[in-house]
């Protein structure tokens, strides 16, 4: 690699995105950054997050300011820059033309294990906070950009083989797979959001990928089963392209 490979990888929230990150930062090359539009998401939204008034302290609230930064200056010299991204914090008023130098992959998972674990932190959610529409939006915008599908990666299939899985996407982004991104270090790091203490204390805890949980997925209440109704169509037109 001659040029710095600035990956956007796109997820919803508890969907293994933290993990994915530590992996990536487990690399000597790559350098990566924490949902870097969070607190533009809070202050144009008014939304109410664990730890909202730390994270509006954090970080930049103008979006434009966020993504020249983005696209900018890499961070130590890396030859990779990660960049962890919540779809959903990418609001529509939002300019896309920066996406367009960055390499971009795809996150998801079932939608119904998402809410079991999304409403231990939060019980107010709604559709948009799994972020699965917003991630449709980019996933077509950027297929039609490149003439092809962008790497999708399915949250389940990293866990019962991440060697596998992150061989492939290493592949599909450009980059070579190393062996490092299968174990990382276990407590928190420098990189992670101020918001850490308040979503991160599996990951915290973890020293690579955890075995994955092949119970069925649950019987949720009404109000979850709902949304869970409206998002599985999306999952499953993303699942179609999963590597």
């Amino acid at each position: 690699m001659t040029e710095c490979i600035r990956i956007a990888m796109w997820s919803g929230p508890r969907n293994i995105s933290t993990a994915m990150m530590r992996s990536f930062e487990n690399r000597p090359d790559t350098v990566v950054v924490d949902e870097p539009l969070y607190a533009c998401y809070l202050a144009d939204t008014g939304m109410h997050h664990p730890g909202r008034e730390e994270v509006l302290a954090s970080q930049p609230t103008d979006w434009e300011t966020v993504t020249k930064n983005l696209v900018g200056k890499v961070p130590d010299g890396a030859k990779v820059y990660y960049q962890k991204h919540m779809a959903h914090h990418l609001l529509p008023h939002m300019g896309r033309d920066w996406t367009e130098k960055l390499t971009h992959a795809f996150l998801i998972r079932d939608p119904r294990l998402m809410l079991v674990s999304y409403v231990k932190t939060r019980e107010e959610v709604t559709l948009a906070d799994l972020g699965l529409e917003a991630q449709l939006e980019i996933f077509e915008r950027e297929a039609d950009r490149l003439g092809t599908a962008p790497p999708v990666v399915e949250s389940a299939d990293v866990l019962k083989n991440p060697k596998a899985k992150l061989t492939a996407l290493c592949e599909a982004l450009g980059i070579p797979f190393d062996d490092g991104m299968l174990k990382w270090p276990a407590g928190p790091r420098e990189s992670d959001g101020v918001w850490a203490p308040y979503w991160y204390k599996n990951v915290e805890a973890s020293t690579g990928f955890n075995k994955p949980d092949d119970k069925a997925a649950p019987s949720l209440e009404p109000r979850l089963q709902a949304i869970a109704d409206e998002a599985m169509p999306i999952y499953e037109m993303l699942q179609e392209f999963k590597l």
